[in-house]
């Protein structure tokens, strides 16, 4: 060996001495069952973190809670074998199938609505029929009409028909999302979307409770092209998670396309900062993911109404499915969800997760019943939620207004004071009545529920 290459290898056994090195985890697949660990404490986690994360998604009211790290479950908690309701994380489920049959070549993403012969009981302009399936797919359609399975905020922040062109602007828009089931069924040439489910990724990653037979099309009177709703085990869902997380591939097979699951998980929109919309996925970090929590660069999630979410955080390793009893009109909110990310993640040793969302450890003057008025109706309170800008307005006779996407009204309401707390109820699709513990840190206003943990963080905007 000559002395050059001699000093080199005496170099690198120096600095790997000195380092604490190990070999990169090999990548773990569920079988028949999913395997868990018999102690957190070997892949990291605090078992005393988790039992606090747990104790707060009881306090918040989740349903059902699953946390894979490297394929393996560390912790979960609820009924993850019972079907709920998907609601709006049906839309990633189809956007895997569209990567399939695009890369079978059943589906062209160019296609325009004319070219495919889509129209609807209320009649599309030209121009709206200039809109391709990739429109559709980022929720750009420009085609503003009623849709089945719409939520009244989303009718509410329908955007005047004809005042976009297509591909131009975003609005999440049922009606693409629709539509794109209808064109899903007359180009893939299978019975409908829950047997394509089934037979192309179902079945390939062995999902335990998915019945395809259960499941139907929801027709309403204003529209031909139905909601296609699904029911999903928790289970089943963190091995959809864990699909996307290993680039569409599950053990030798490749179930959905790699270049896909990049395509559709890449922002198409940003909808705020640090938010965006991929093809029919939520993308986020730092404050544009959930609130509360920052859970990494390129994460992104599915989401569904009331507190469904799976949630894929690459550069962590890790898959989390949050479920809510929607079915009995329970539901949890984004920024509950993001405070349980945060416990999640600091049980899991990460840095870099965001402030501690607990009263005990924040910085800042408790506002009380002499101070929050005056600071209240002094300022608009602003806001990024997710993947929304919100702003609030209170008014001097206790009176308050919501907006949304830059100006929409979502909801009109009252806030009372119970002592030193704010309290306002703004229905039952908002959360209902909640009471908050105020902090004011310079501009920002954090708001705690009665037990300390943080539930929304605003800027103080003066009017």
């Amino acid at each position: 060996m000559c002395r050059k290459s001699f000093l080199l290898s005496l170099v690198l056994v120096t600095v790997l001495a000195g380092c604490s090195w190990s070999a990169p985890r090999a990548e773990v697949y569920p079988g028949a069952e999913w395997s868990r660990t018999s102690s957190p404490e070997s892949m990291g986690w605090s078992s005393t973190k988790l039992v606090a994360a747990q104790a707060y998604a009881k306090h918040i009211g989740s349903a059902a809670v699953m946390i894979v790290d490297n394929g393996v479950v560390v912790d979960a908690w609820g009924d993850l074998e019972r079907k709920y309701l998907c609601h709006s994380m049906r839309k990633s489920l189809i956007s895997a199938l569209y990567g399939i049959y695009v890369a079978d070549g059943k589906i062209d993403l160019t296609r325009t609505l004319a070219n495919l012969g889509i129209d609807d009981l209320t009649p599309l302009t030209e121009v709206e029929k200039t809109a391709t399936v990739k429109d559709l797919l980022s929720a750009r359609s420009g085609v503003y009409i009623e849709a089945a399975g719409e939520a009244s905020s989303m009718k509410a922040m329908r955007p005047a028909r004809g005042s976009h062109s297509p591909g131009t602007f975003w609005y999440y828009n049922n009606w693409d999302f629709n539509a794109l089931g209808t064109i899903f069924d007359q180009l893939s040439g299978e019975k409908n979307i829950y047997a394509a489910f089934d037979k192309r990724i179902a079945d390939p990653i062995g999902m335990q409770d998915y019945g395809p037979d259960e499941l139907s099309y929801a027709y309403e009177p204003y529209s031909r092209h139905p909601y296609y709703g699904f029911r999903m085990s928790t289970r089943d869902l963190a091995r959809f998670g864990l699909l996307f997380l290993r680039n569409g591939r599950w053990g030798e097979q490749q179930v959905v396309p790699a270049d896909w699951v990049r395509e559709s998980t890449a922002s198409r929109s940003t909808i705020a900062p640090q938010s965006g919309y991929g093809y029919l996925w939520w993308t986020g970090e730092g404050a544009g993911g959930f609130p509360n929590v920052d859970e990494g660069p390129a994460s992104y999630y599915a989401s569904g109404y009331g507190g469904h979410n799976v949630i894929i955080m690459p550069s962590r390793n890790l898959v989390v499915v949050h479920r809510a009893e929607t079915d009995a009109g329970r539901m949890v909110d984004e920024a509950s969800i993001g405070t349980l990310l945060w416990m999640i993640l600091d049980a899991a040793g990460e840095k870099a997760i965001g402030d501690p969302p607990l009263l005990e450890r924040a910085v800042g003057t408790r506002l009380t019943a002499d101070t929050l008025p005056q600071v209240l109706q002094a300022c608009s309170l602003r806001s990024t939620q997710g993947s929304t800008d919100i702003s609030v307005t209170f008014g001097p006779d206790q009176t308050m207004s919501v907006s949304a996407y830059g100006g929409a009204v979502v909801v009109e309401a009252r806030w009372w004071l119970e002592g030193d707390n704010y309290c306002h109820d703004l229905g039952p699709e908002y959360g209902g009545r909640q009471c908050s513990q105020v902090l004011q840190n310079g501009d920002q206003l954090t708001f705690f529920d009665l037990d300390g943990y943080a539930a929304n963080h605003f800027a103080c905007v003066p009017r």
